[in-house]
């Protein structure tokens, strides 16, 4: 009697034929690839976003923010000159958000111009040559 894995330990131990595939990247589509660098320029902004506040509040709670005024007002000699006054959270989450929403168009320009230009390259080049196996 063979149990259930002797029988698929010996079905493996068979030599396979490993067949190779070679095929041609000769278009890209172009809704796909904005729609991809969409969603890819989404996620990164919301990164940028959470990353900045986080940032943001580890500095305040280890207090270098009011090391830093102090620095400052010893140099400058303005006691009235504080960071936090001039860089609250409230304005370093807005402008997080407004280089975040900046990001999300470039990167989807720049995901829509990418896959133009490998379309036109292809034309002159061929397109892509990319092998697979099935091992």
């Amino acid at each position: 009697m063979s149990s259930v894995a002797e029988k698929l330990q010996r079905k493996s131990q068979r030599p396979v034929a490993t067949k190779q595939v070679r095929l041609k990247l000769v278009y890209i589509d172009f809704w796909s690839t904005v729609k991809l660098s969409f969603l890819v320029a989404v996620s990164l902004g919301i990164v940028l976003v959470v990353a900045t506040i986080l940032i943001y509040l580890v500095l305040q709670s280890t207090n270098i923010f009011s090391t830093l005024d102090a620095t400052l007002s010893e140099i400058l000699g303005d006691d009235n000159f504080s960071i936090t006054d001039t860089f609250n959270l409230a304005q370093v989450s807005l402008f997080a958000v407004v280089v975040a929403i900046l990001n999300i168009i470039v990167g989807t320009a720049l995901g829509a111009i990418t896959s133009v230009l490998y379309n036109f390259s292809v034309r002159i080049t061929g397109g892509l040559l990319v092998g697979f196996t099935n091992n």
